[in-house]
């Protein structure tokens, strides 16, 4: 893990914190070198992916600074996720301002650890640097999934069913309660620590490589990313809105406000997979990962993405998902 902020504070950062993170992984060379060292399994591909979070931007600010480790390894473990690929490793470049001390970074590597621990992979190498801006964490994540069985988002085909995991919706809401934009309670509570520690689905993704037609994460929103898997496969479909499951804290809380049902399928930020594929050889593989998978609607030869209400009657969206600047 490199450094380029000058001085030995930085250095010692990361003999301190980081160097730990990676011990148990022999391509990280104990974070001393210029590089890390590779070696893909025979059989295997090396799935990669990487997303940046900024302050302000992708997190309020104020956030723990352990739960904002876990989250910026989870949105890269939910994408692993949807390639039906099991954590290897991850590469990590911080920019922080002078404003964070040893406590906030000793906290973080906290956070760092154990997610470590809980999905069985390391930090292998990165970047620490100072910044006069905000807070920027890179992080670049790799897996491993057999050759020829990852999980595409081009391989939809008439006729297959559209599933997604766990439930939609508490993305949104917990940005809203995060926002102080939701009434004080347990509702809140929940969405907000799903907002801020989502789960991604490796499980999940493992047992559907080979046998899904097609897969992704709910990141920009149900409604957008089913759009995305439409375009790549040349497909349409339709989502009958009854039937997308939302959590009980969500459920609750749209009693209170009905109004923002649409932005449960637009508002990003689930980290659930939505999958395609013969709804009986889905449902079989998917039985061993433990994880709820909901039937929501069916791809169809055409074009675009239909949601559909009780009655069959097509809705109409302002926005359909979260769209990058």
């Amino acid at each position: 893990m490199s450094d380029d902020a000058g001085g030995s504070g930085e250095f010692h950062r990361i003999a301190t914190y980081f160097a730990p993170l990676a011990r148990g992984a022999d391509a990280s060379l104990g974070l001393t070198d210029d590089a890390a060292l590779l070696s893909v399994p025979a059989g295997m591909e090396l799935a990669v992916t990487a997303d940046t979070l900024v302050e302000s931007v992708h997190f309020i600010g104020d956030e723990p600074a352990d739960e904002l480790a876990q989250k910026c390894l989870r949105v890269n473990l939910s994408d692993l996720a949807a390639m039906g690929a099991q954590p290897y490793g991850y590469f990590l470049s911080l920019s922080l301002p002078n404003r964070i001390d040893d406590a906030w970074v000793a906290a973080f590597c906290q956070g760092l650890g154990r997610d470590q621990a809980e999905f069985d992979w390391h930090l292998l190498g990165g970047d620490s640097t100072s910044t006069p801006g905000p807070i920027s964490i890179a992080v670049t994540a790799m897996g491993l999934v057999e050759k020829g069985r990852a999980l595409r988002r081009s391989g939809a085909k008439p006729g297959d069913a559209v599933f997604v995991s766990g439930t939609i919706g508490d993305g949104f809401l917990g940005l809203l309660a995060v926002r102080g934009q939701l009434p004080y309670g347990p509702e809140a509570d929940t969405v907000r620590r799903r907002y801020n520690l989502p789960d991604p689905r490796i499980s999940l993704g493992r047992s559907l490589a080979g046998v899904a037609h097609s897969a992704m994460d709910v990141s920009d929103g149900l409604v957008a990313d089913l759009t995305h898997i439409c375009v790549a496969s040349g497909v349409g479909a339709d989502i009958h809105a009854p039937a997308v499951p939302v959590s009980s804290a969500a459920a609750e809380l749209l009693a209170g406000a009905p109004d923002l049902f649409p932005d449960i399928l637009t508002g990003g930020d689930d980290y659930e997979l939505l999958v395609t594929g013969p709804e009986e050889a889905v449902l079989s593989a998917a039985a061993s990962s433990g994880t709820r998978l909901t039937r929501i609607g069916a791809i169809r030869s055409g074009a675009g993405v239909s949601v559909l209400d009780g009655d069959g009657q097509v809705l109409q969206f302002v926005k359909t998902g979260f769209r990058h600047g």
